[in-house]
């Protein structure tokens, strides 16, 4: 038996029987029982980080969470355009085409930048909500980012989760819902199809609600690597997008472009409660949106291709395939390590198996996945989705490949000893 604690009938488990937490979709455990001990795995995941660059230099370290995290402003951005009081006003015009243009928005469309994407999620439920049922729509086999889930909790707004169309419709026309978050591709990179995103735009707007896409990655997957349309092309109200993923190359930032009065609305609302981007953010966000090229995120998938494939051919069918990296379920890490391991059980839940594993990639390989670097409420599967100079500095695919059979290896002998896979996690002083 592997559960942490009985779960009530109702209650969804985990293929291990323990309870899932419906705010994160997966079990806490003992070791990560919260936001708290995530934020401590992180600052664990950091100290690692800081080791191994200390010790072999900035080179030793890959990032394989998809994010390139660059801050690609000019030297002579820094005079005048990240001056906080006049230099937004000086580029708006220049962000709003540039923005508007990348998310297939009108002419007359308002664009607002937040210092997270998942701020601009939170800050768009609260302005536009009203305390009323928010409908979020999701692609089959995935679920709300943490931020939908969040940001109905912070406006007091009962959260719908729908993954078919069917259910949407009585969902919406039943609920008096104010706002309907269409999640185009989720984090782990399920996605809607166009006909799904295009209906369930026009079910929210005949009811009289916003139809508000989450477009993080979508943005740029869709019409680049499917040949699909972009977010406003379905007719939308609202889109956000990241600046730091699937072909942008960063800061992290969320840009919102849409209708100007339920941006401005959302805008507000952001800065109300401390999520707006300050000018240095708002300008790198201008020049990574003038620095994209399709090509950049054709190489991420091409790389992500490639691990795939060899990852799959060593791991089998637990290794699923996403257009930008591998991906393998947490419950299929905690199997692995258990049969590595010939333990009939242990009290480590598979989140928590998935961390461990992650902050042995880090230690030992140099491999920097969400894992360990990824935020409070984030998905806990194991995925490795490479930034461009990810696989050259690990030496290329089957030295990656390496890394995660010998990792899988080392973790196995302590996956039983709850106290070890802690303070492999946690750090010596949790």
């Amino acid at each position: 038996m592997f559960s942490q604690a009985p779960s009530s009938p109702s209650q969804p488990v985990d293929r291990f029987g323990n309870p899932i937490d419906a705010s994160v979709g997966y079990a806490r455990g003992d070791i990560i029982r919260s936001s708290v001990q995530e934020a401590m795995r992180l600052r664990q995941g950091q100290r690692l980080a800081t080791a191994r660059v200390l010790a072999k230099g900035p080179e030793s370290i890959a990032v394989f969470t998809g994010n390139q995290r660059d801050f690609p402003i000019r030297p002579d951005d820094l005079a005048g355009l990240c001056e906080e009081w006049v230099g937004p006003g000086i580029i708006a015009n220049e962000l709003n085409a540039v923005a508007i243009e990348h998310m297939g928005g009108r002419s007359g469309d308002q664009v607002a930048v937040f210092n997270r994407t998942s701020a601009g999620i939170i800050a768009t439920i609260a302005g536009l909500s009203d305390g009323r049922p928010v409908v979020s729509f999701v692609p089959r086999g995935g679920r709300s980012h943490a931020s939908v889930i969040r940001g109905c909790g912070i406006c007091g707004s009962k959260l719908i989760e729908i993954d078919n169309l069917q259910d949407l419709h009585s969902a919406v026309g039943k609920s008096e819902t104010a706002l309907v978050v269409i999640t185009t591709v989720t984090s782990s990179l399920e996605s809607l199809d166009a006909h799904d995103i295009e209906r369930a735009v026009e079910v929210a707007q005949r009811s009289g609600a916003i139809a508000f896409l989450d477009d993080a990655y979508g943005a740029r997957i869709r019409p680049v690597l499917h040949g699909g349309r972009k977010g406003l092309e379905f007719g939308a109200d609202l889109s956000i997008t990241n600046c730091d993923k699937a072909g942008l190359s960063g800061p992290r930032a969320g840009v919102l472009v849409g209708r100007p009065a339920a941006v401005t609305r959302a805008q507000a609302k952001g800065a109300e409660f401390g999520m707006e981007a300050r000018a240095p953010i708002v300008v790198g966000a201008l020049r990574s949106l003038q620095r994209y090229s399709p090509g950049m995120l054709l190489e991420e998938a091409r790389a992500g291709k490639e691990l795939s494939e060899a990852l799959a051919a060593k791991l089998g069918p637990r290794v699923a395939r996403s257009d930008l990296g591998p991906v393998v379920d947490e419950n299929d890490v905690l199997a692995m390590l258990l049969e590595r391991s010939g333990a009939p059980s242990t009290s480590v839940v598979p989140a928590e198996a998935a961390a461990a594993l992650g902050m042995v990639l880090l230690r030992d390989h140099g491999i920097l996945t969400t894992n360990t670097h990824g935020q409070p409420g984030a998905r806990v599967s194991l995925r490795f989705k490479p930034t461009l100079d990810a696989l050259p500095r690990m030496g290329g695919v089957p030295a990656v490949v390496d890394a995660v059979l010998e990792s899988l290896a080392t973790l196995a002998p302590s996956i039983g000893d709850a106290d070890e896979v802690a303070e492999l996690i946690l750090g010596a002083s949790q």
